[in-house]
């Protein structure tokens, strides 16, 4: 039999190039926003994706990880699991983008966006088709079909920054520098400006959705609805779950507006999101990893479930990964000073604060999302919703109270109290009901490494220079070769 750890990096390597590369490419993608939108300009776009992310989770309704579940129980036919997946979230789709249509012009007034009803449209459908399309893919992730996964979700990406790059990059240039010529004439309106970020994400969606057709018309064996059921018990606590995460991943940005307009006037309330927004995109350098990571540890931790190592292979997945996450961690902090220049524009750099404690954050919650195998192998999805809810709790009250005081940077404190409070509830929990030996001394040792050579170069407090950047990189050396030491193969003496 191959080594389960090696079969799972090989799974994160092949799904993590179309998440990280994908990702990479539009997250290089806020450079051309900072410059050519101003920091209100930007917290429009931030915003509005805020809203975006909740409204994928509540449209799912937690059926991807039911659909991983059931396809894997005997008693149950994938081709029906999948048929019957497939019927419930086309309805449910179907049924939202034509109730945002009717009511786009009161939603964007809820909104503030009165002259837009537009943006409600549009995201009504990014968000439908994208929550249709998520189960031909967890399809295509479960039979192992790596290659047309990568494809698909590839040229989504690629159309998106395509366009982007072709409204803003080049359209936007040559039109205010007086140039035209028919492209322009005919596909670009200078009036649309954050438009075009939305247009090339409706397109992208749109492709991404015919591209899946052919294995979205595959659900033609029959719907049941007793399936749907038990399918629908099993995922509401993961609804609940999934929607208090993202309740605490995205409700700051939403709160930020909320609360600074009682004080403040729209375009500083709108900058503040945009700076937030803008600086918060670094700490997604971590994140990266951990959604590769996710889209090959679900469906191999539930694999490997009655395998006879089973959770000393969950134990050694935790040190590898809190090795990469430590790591990419002192990477980031001691090249900040590089790393800020993907935003070019110093108007954003104020932000900046927030990237360590972000980064913690992220950390915080990768751990917990290795920890929550316990509630889901042990079919015990309940807890999720309340650790969920646990954290979302946290996280609206403590934004509610910092945020007039400290602005964004209090809702950066809330996300790593959120975070952290919920690794360790779920840590607590897991040792009564799906007990794991992590090795823990190993776990603390590289985090408080690697957090403790950050915080001593702070002290050293070194200028700018080659000097600096010779000394950072020698930090990362003397760290990797302890991990090395550490973890290195042991020789067998006979």
């Amino acid at each position: 039999m191959s080594n389960p750890l090696k079969k799972l990096a090989g799974q994160t390597a092949v799904y993590g190039l179309t998440s990280i590369v994908g990702r990479l490419l539009t997250w290089f993608l806020v450079p051309l926003y900072t410059i050519k939108f101003t920091t209100d300009q930007y917290g429009i776009v931030t915003e509005m994706y805020a809203y975006v992310a909740f409204l994928v989770v509540f449209l799912t309704y937690g059926m991807e990880t039911a659909f991983f579940r059931y396809s894997s129980l005997k008693e149950y036919q994938p081709k029906k699991v999948y048929t019957t997946v497939i019927y419930s979230l086309f309805g449910t789709s179907l049924l939202f983008i034509l109730t945002a249509f009717l009511f786009n012009q009161q939603i964007a007034n809820w909104l503030r966006y009165p002259e837009n009803p537009e943006f409600v449209t549009w995201f009504a459908i990014i968000v439908g088709l994208d929550a249709i399309s998520s189960i031909p893919l967890a399809r295509l992730r479960a039979e192992n079909k790596a290659l047309k996964f990568v494809v698909i979700n590839f040229t989504n990406i690629i159309v998106f920054v395509g366009l982007n790059l072709f409204f803003l990059a080049y359209c936007l240039p040559k039109y205010n520098a007086g140039e035209t010529n028919w492209l322009i004439e005919t596909f670009y309106n200078p009036e649309l400006g954050v438009s075009y970020v939305f247009i090339s994400n409706l397109i992208a969606v749109c492709v991404k959705f015919m591209l899946l057709l052919p294995e979205i018309l595959k659900a033609r064996y029959g719907f049941e609805l007793s399936l749907l059921k038990k399918m629908f018990i099993y995922a509401l606590p993961l609804l609940i779950f999934g929607l208090a995460g993202i309740v605490n991943e995205t409700i700051d940005r939403i709160m930020l507006k909320s609360i600074l307009l009682k004080t403040h006037d729209i375009k500083y309330t709108m900058s503040q999101i945009g700076i937030y927004g803008a600086c918060y995109k670094i700490s997604i350098i971590i994140t990266l990893f951990i959604q590769a990571f996710r889209y090959a540890a679900e469906p191999f931790f539930f694999s490997q479930e009655k395998e006879e190592n089973a959770k000393g292979t969950y134990a050694k997945v935790m040190t590898y990964f809190v090795i990469v996450c430590a790591t990419i961690f002192l990477g980031v902090m001691l090249f900040m000073d590089v790393i800020k220049y993907f935003i070019p524009n110093e108007e954003y750099w104020i932000g900046l604060k927030v990237v360590p404690i972000l980064l913690f954050a992220n950390i915080a919650l990768g751990i917990y999302y290795n920890q929550s195998i316990w509630y889901k192998l042990s079919g015990k999805t309940k807890f999720g919703a309340y650790i969920g809810v646990f954290g979302a709790t946290i996280t609206i009250l403590l934004n509610y109270i910092w945020i007039p005081i400290y602005g964004y940077m209090g809702s950066a404190w809330a996300t790593l109290i959120c975070y952290a409070s919920m690794m360790f509830l779920s840590f607590i929990l897991s040792r009564k009901h799906y007990p794991i030996k992590y090795n823990l001394p190993k776990i603390f040792l590289y985090l408080g490494l690697s957090f403790g050579l950050y915080f001593f170069t702070i002290y050293l407090s070194l200028p700018s220079g080659i000097t600096k950047y010779g000394i950072h990189s020698l930090i990362i050396i003397g760290f990797l070769g302890v991990i090395y030491f550490l973890e290195r193969p042991k020789k067998v003496v006979i």
